[in-house]
């Protein structure tokens, strides 16, 4: 199976992705792309954007680069910078761009933009690669 079919396959169990309405739009060698419209349900007391969100939809992405290669890779570490609010009703674009892989683990940086592309949030993640074979998600 090659990455892109992978990658379809692992957004098809992405209930979470799915549910809020992230969308997968590019993927290739070490990057991702993927965007969210912000429903007034995910905005906070400020009327803002909650940073959870920010941060899921950042993950999101660095969850598809990170596995991009073929071998299952997870999370081992990350962690978001928060710059500017977005409010309901905008498109957030998340890019994420492969930094380096060494072994089994990969940095990842990823920048999620607002409508006007202003820089909204900035995201490092840290992957590990779990092993050569594919991880299958359990039968719904």
């Amino acid at each position: 199976m090659d990455t892109i079919q992978s990658a379809t396959a692992m957004y098809e169990r992405d209930l979470t992705c799915q549910t809020l309405g992230i969308r997968l739009e590019d993927l290739g060698p070490g990057r991702a792309r993927m965007r969210m419209r912000v429903t007034p349900s995910m905005t906070n007391g400020y009327g803002t954007v909650h940073g959870g969100y920010l941060f899921l939809l950042a993950d999101a992405a660095f969850a598809y680069a990170s596995n991009s290669h073929g071998p299952v890779a997870v999370a081992q570490s990350a962690q978001v910078t928060f710059l500017r609010p977005a409010a309901a009703g905008e498109d957030l674009v998340a890019e994420a761009l492969e930094r380096g892989r060494a072994g089994r683990t990969g940095v990842y940086d990823v920048t999620v933009r607002d409508t006007a592309g202003e820089v909204v949030a900035e995201f490092r993640g840290q992957s590990t690669m779990l092993s050569g074979r594919p991880v299958v998600a359990p039968a719904r």
